[in-house]
């Protein structure tokens, strides 16, 4: 994959390159998720993760924002030396939450300087608590489909947001939330990648849903290896995802044999992956969680299923061809 091109100074536009998604022809993408380490040893875990993901020739890799942007430095670090250093496409995350719309320009300046033009859009949580109350910067955006046209306003950028295929834990109604989700099209979205999930069913009823309102934005699945059955609870509990009673109850049975654990979620995800790809998903974006061993093992069970993935470069433009958290 060439690098994304120099940015030539501050404010100056960048190439657009499209969606991060398979060339016409090629049957589907597959790209990782990573975030941005807090220490030494994390940091050198992380891009040792980052050198195999290399390796396999993604589509894109992804770098997380967290809440209330208090990785904000450590994210435009990591997508910069990703660009600097590697072959990768980086995408980077940015929330609204927390910052007023100056502090959000100068950020993605900074992402603009460091030649990154993708960007995963998301309005972002509360810090400290994902399910409290959400007060918007008094200087900043409510919502993701004004964070999604600022970027646009600021150069070519190729601009992802999120999909909720549970219904964001804030909408009270489908109708509702579906709405929310052409907004964030119409304001200029190029895709949308999910917030984990369990169930293959959801994920189709969303994309569904999303048709039938008139956006054919490409919505690529994110896949989470449930391999440690208090972990994924958790994320269950914060993500607002239901973690399914049968896989619950067999990671639990296995809670103190952490081979049999391991093994029970990575055949549960290269189930769903295998399913999601010949239901039509346009990709997978595996959760990493900085540790390669169970994603990239999904990830060459799907491949086992006799599919090839799309070649890392030349992406489409989604315009021509057709966690992610708990953001709007």
């Amino acid at each position: 994959m060439e690098h994304p091109p120099r940015s030539p100074g501050p404010g100056a536009p960048l190439p657009r390159a499209g969606a991060p998604l398979p060339r016409a022809g090629a049957p589907y993408s597959f790209s990782f998720e990573f975030f941005p380490a807090r220490t030494a040893s994390g940091n050198r875990s992380l891009w040792q993760v980052i050198r195999r993901a290399e390796s396999l020739s993604p589509a894109f890799v992804s770098v997380t924002y967290g809440a209330g942007g208090s990785s904000r430095d450590r994210t435009v670090e990591v997508t910069r030396r990703i660009v600097a250093e590697t072959t990768l496409r980086p995408v980077a995350h940015l929330t609204a939450v927390g910052h007023s719309v100056a502090e959000l320009r100068g950020i993605i300046g900074r992402y603009a300087d460091a030649g990154i033009r993708d960007i995963l859009v998301l309005r972002g949580d509360p810090p400290g608590d994902p399910g409290g109350e959400w007060t918007p910067h008094p200087q900043g955006l409510r919502h993701a489909y004004e964070l999604v046209e600022l970027v646009r306003s600021l150069g070519n950028f190729t601009v992802g947001v999120a999909a909720f295929p549970e219904r964001h834990p804030r909408s009270p109604d489908w109708e509702s939330d579906i709405r929310h989700f052409v907004d964030k099209c119409r304001a200029g979205a190029d895709y949308a990648i999910t917030q984990m999930f369990f169930d293959v069913a959801d994920y189709l009823r969303l994309r569904d849903r999303v048709t039938a309102a008139g956006c054919d934005i490409p919505i690529i699945p994110e896949i989470m290896p449930a391999v440690d059955v208090r972990q994924i609870a958790r994320f269950a509990e914060l993500s607002g995802a239901v973690f399914p009673a049968g896989l619950a109850d067999r990671l639990e049975s296995a809670r103190d044999d952490k081979d049999a654990s391991y093994r029970i979620g990575v055949e549960y995800a290269t189930t769903m992956g295998r399913r999601l790809l010949a239901e039509g998903a346009p990709g997978l974006h595996y959760i990493t969680l900085n540790r390669s061993a169970a994603a990239f093992d999904v990830h060459r069970g799907v491949l086992g299923a006799g599919r090839k993935p799309a070649a890392a470069s030349g992406p489409v433009d989604a315009r021509s061809a057709p966690v992610a958290g708990r953001s709007r």
